[in-house]
């Protein structure tokens, strides 16, 4: 009783928005275009019938399962879905059956978080050809998936949808309800918010319409308003999850915009971090670190500044922490830039790890003990600080040519490296080498 008491308390909650509009046909999917447009891979593989094993890997409400379903619906299998919370190896067991009689295709919903053992079970049936597999994931298959599920799909990648794409959603919305007998008009401003506060993310689009028109009903009328949706939306966090790709590009993008000279971009991804709770020191960690492989020789106050900061964190928190952190961030944005002490390690770190190691000359081994140059030779070595010029010639790893490790990124004499190559070039009266693509 209790049984048939839940499935019809199920049967007359509604339904969210956003599975009241799901599209049951690809060319009705709004979005993703690069993958569902004529003439694409996957709509080739859909026109085949011979779907074998998929993976949609994208972020959260960027379609992955209703591209899934309308893939069953262009093919004409009967869909059936799996969710690692829900199904075991049982279950699976259980349409390998079904699928002897009756033509699926099977869909399981967050793929990565199926054990090894159902995953190769899943994947043991398709390879028999019991049914096809349309897999989902939020995480990079590379770094989420074992190489054995990996190697056996077929991997799409879905995008964040656009904000043009957004305002379709939106506009879909719309018409739903007016298919309904409900008038609803999404102000401009209304519109923008929400098209942009989704990071790409239709389900949250659409979640927000629907708890803003939770009270309309048939024949009545409604205006969203921008001061609506910012009332709903101001506590609502930015898409970012710490254990999958918004992370990482979210910092890449922050890294790379101050390796690129923006300080607009470089504060905008940095807010993007501190809104989503990051934390301080890791994003002074990164900074730390960028303030040599970026900067280095040209600036070494940058250094300076990046570990200042990640001690003055250790000691705030935020609000304050952020002030800090724009800082040093603005800092290594805006300094001149330099990658040879970063290339220069790398290719001495290559040069030791892999060429025969460089007896130590005899002129540079240890002579602090008395018996030093009597017993094996050793000495020889010239104390360049006798020299007026603070430098005597004199080889320190024989066969190290000039230039082999380290080559000057100088871009003007206002770099400290700038000013190093020509107080060098004066004194030794050589040109110091230079970067090949810096020449």
């Amino acid at each position: 009783m209790s049984d048939l008491f839940q499935t019809a308390t199920a049967r007359n909650r509604p339904k969210p928005l956003a599975a009241q509009i799901r599209p049951t046909r690809l060319d009705d999917i709004v979005g993703q275009r690069h993958l569902l447009a004529p003439g694409t891979v996957l709509r080739n593989i859909v026109a085949s019938g011979r779907i074998g094993a998929l993976l949609m890997w994208g972020p959260p409400g960027t379609g992955k399962t209703t591209v899934a379903r309308a893939i069953g619906n262009e093919i004409g299998k009967e869909l059936r879905e799996l969710h690692p919370a829900h199904n075991n190896v049982s279950d699976i067991k259980e349409l390998g059956k079904e699928a002897q009689v009756r033509d699926l295709l099977v869909f399981a919903d967050e793929v990565h978080r199926f054990s090894s053992s159902q995953s190769d079970y899943l994947l043991g049936l398709v390879e028999d050809g019991i049914f096809d597999l349309i897999g989902a994931t939020t995480g990079n298959p590379s770094f989420v998936l074992t190489p054995a599920l990996v190697s056996r799909m077929t991997v799409f990648r879905l995008e964040p949808l656009t904000i043009d794409d957004m305002k379709d959603v939106v506009a879909r919305a719309v018409a739903h309800f007016r298919d309904k007998g409900i008038s609803v008009n999404v102000e401009e401003a209304a519109l923008a918010q929400l098209a942009a506060h989704a990071g790409g993310d239709a389900r949250r689009t659409l979640t927000a319409i629907d708890r803003l028109t939770a009270h309309a009903t048939v024949g009545s009328t409604l205006a969203i308003t921008g001061v609506m949706v910012a009332d709903l939306l101001q506590a609502s966090p930015v898409l970012y999850d710490r254990n999958a790709d918004q992370r990482y590009d979210s910092i890449s993008a922050f890294i790379k915009s101050m390796r690129g000279s923006d300080p607009d971009a470089t504060l905008y991804w940095l807010a993007k971090l501190i809104h989503a709770g990051e934390d301080p020191r890791f994003i002074a960690r990164r900074i730390m670190i960028h303030a040599s492989e970026d900067i280095g020789l040209a600036d070494n106050t940058a250094l300076q500044t990046a570990v200042a900061a990640l001690q003055a964190v250790q000691h705030i928190g935020y609000p304050e922490a952020q002030i800090v952190l724009a800082h040093a961030a603005l800092h290594i944005c805006r300094a001149p830039k330099s990658n040879s002490v970063c290339r220069g390690i790398g290719q001495a770190m290559a040069y030791v790890q892999s060429a025969p190691a460089i007896p130590v000359p005899l002129h540079l081994r240890d002579t602090h003990y008395a018996s030093a140059k009597s017993l094996h030779g050793y000495g020889g070595y010239v104390f360049p600080h006798d020299d007026v010029r603070g430098w005597v010639e004199q080889e320190y790893a024989p066969g190290v040519a000039p230039g082999q490790f380290y080559q000057s990124d100088s871009r003007g004499p206002n770099t400290f490296e700038g000013r190093a190559d020509q107080f060098w070039a004066d004194v030794t009266g050589r040109e110091q080498p230079r970067h090949p693509k810096k020449s």
